[in-house]
């Protein structure tokens, strides 16, 4: 037979291949898991790179991930939020946040500053924006930020990389926070770019590319880690009930059947990894199953990303209160967020207010209650409650639940579909109703949606 000759041996109709191929291609995506690589989409769209920045980003990311492995690390927060409806009170409602008191480091107001000038009139931008689409929030914080005396500088530099990366000029405002562990500097960009268009930014731009520039700015500024300071980040992480670059580098390197091995030539690296998964074990989230072979729970990010949160909780409560002179035991502190206990009704002086969640503008208070206790409880929005000063005397009482006449109808039309709705559905389950009607249903549907995420709405509309 000639070598261009060949006789194709066809398989069964519906055959995906052999045990011993499958076998191989596991082989290879955990090597590849191993070597830290992400596996390749195989050309399917997904609309990463659509828009401004897609470019920039590409090429950040392609670039040496060892030598990036020296920079200063920067956390980016971004949110694109609409500005229809109430979403531009919304956005008065947070620049007036952000300029709120105590958060520099003198204990003053935040002041908004620009491009070119310390001082900005924030109901300016805001009347600026009339008639935009959305707006880009982001927050900013570099992990040596305490390094420096002012963020202004920074905040400029890069923005002016993002003008240039975006092609187009941004018009936006900062404020620079210094009120926690870590300064930070919250951006609001308009959603309009320099012809008066919508400003559309690459999503992988938005959730890599700024924070590459970013670390980029603060590297060149304090000079690349060095090799004791990388060591010294990773045996704090070893021991922090948090997610952490270890638990990261861990999840990467389990095989086909889950498992973990922490060996290899690094000695260092070893014995982190070791450290780390001992933590692992006394948390109840990892557990040794052989000589060096490791299982990991299948729900270690979720746990220690909810875990870290509630530490990060009982920080701001111990805070709070050791500020205004209320001696608490910790037995004493109540967490009532979204995944703790319901709040009951209850009456108390108001100890704190600020920020669960900066980027999602979502709110806490703490609250002295007369049961003797400390409430720390998730408020929501900020704009959905209005202002009020520390010390006075508030009511918290828990939101009615109870379900609506409209969420009956819900019910009784899904039951009788199969447990799907839709306004079709809806003037054909009852002859009656009026397609005005019927949407009502749908709007009451997409409110809960957000709220809870307990219902789904399907790609042709249908619940």
């Amino acid at each position: 037979m000639k070598d261009d000759e060949f006789r194709p041996k066809l398989g069964k109709i519906g055959s995906r291949g052999s045990k011993a191929g499958k076998r191989y291609a596991g082989q290879v995506r955990a090597a590849v898991n191993r070597a830290g690589g992400q596996p390749q989409p195989g050309g399917r769209f997904t609309g990463s790179r659509t828009g401004r920045g897609g470019a920039a980003a590409a090429l950040l990311k392609s670039r040496d991930r060892y030598a990036a492995f020296r920079q200063r690390r920067v956390i980016v927060k971004a949110r694109i939020v609409k500005l229809a409806g109430k979403g531009a009170d919304g956005a008065r409602a947070h620049l007036r946040y952000l300029q709120r008191d105590g958060v520099t480091r003198e204990g003053a107001p935040g002041e908004l500053y620009g491009a070119d000038s310390d001082r900005v009139d924030g109901k300016a931008f805001i009347d600026r924006a009339d008639g935009d689409r959305h707006q880009f929030r982001f927050i900013v914080a570099a992990e040596d930020g305490i390094e420096y005396e002012d963020l202004k500088a920074l905040t400029r530099r890069l923005m002016a990389q993002m003008q240039e990366d975006l092609g187009t000029k941004l018009d936006w405002v900062a404020v620079d926070h210094f009120n926690t562990g870590h300064p930070h500097s919250h951006i609001i960009v308009r959603g309009r770019d320099d012809r008066g268009e919508n400003l559309v930014i690459a999503r992988e731009y938005i959730s890599s590319g700024i924070r590459e520039r970013a670390a980029e700015l603060v590297s060149l500024d304090l000079g690349p880690r060095t090799d004791r300071e990388i060591e010294l980040r990773l045996r704090r992480e070893m021991e922090q009930e948090r997610f952490t670059s270890i638990d990261r580098r861990l999840l990467s390197m389990r095989d086909d059947d889950g498992l973990v091995s922490p060996g290899g030539p690094d000695a260092i690296r070893q014995t982190l990894h070791q450290g780390r998964l001992r933590k692992l074990e006394r948390m109840g989230l990892a557990a040794e199953v052989g000589a060096g072979s490791w299982r990991l729970d299948d729900e270690l990010e979720a746990t220690l990303r909810r875990t870290g949160e509630r530490g990060d909780i009982i920080k701001t409560i111990h805070r709070e209160l050791a500020g205004k002179g209320l001696a608490r035991s910790a037995a004493d502190w109540v967490i009532h967020d979204r995944a703790g206990e319901p709040v009951q009704s209850l009456v108390g002086r108001v100890v704190a207010r600020g920020l669960a969640d900066e980027i999602n503008d979502r709110h806490y208070m703490i609250v002295d209650a007369v049961d003797g206790k400390s409430h720390w409880i998730d408020i929501g929005r900020g704009e959905a409650m209005e202002t009020m000063p520390n010390g006075c005397i508030v009511r918290v009482a828990p939101r009615n639940t109870e379900p609506r006449r409209v969420d009956r109808t819900i019910a009784e039309i899904a039951a009788a579909n199969g447990g799907r709705y839709d306004v079709d559905i809806h003037l054909k389950h009852d002859p009656s109703a009026t397609e005005s009607f019927a949407r009502t249903h749908v709007r009451r549907l997409e409110a809960i949606r957000r709220a809870t995420g307990g219902v789904e709405r399907e790609p042709n509309g249908t619940w």
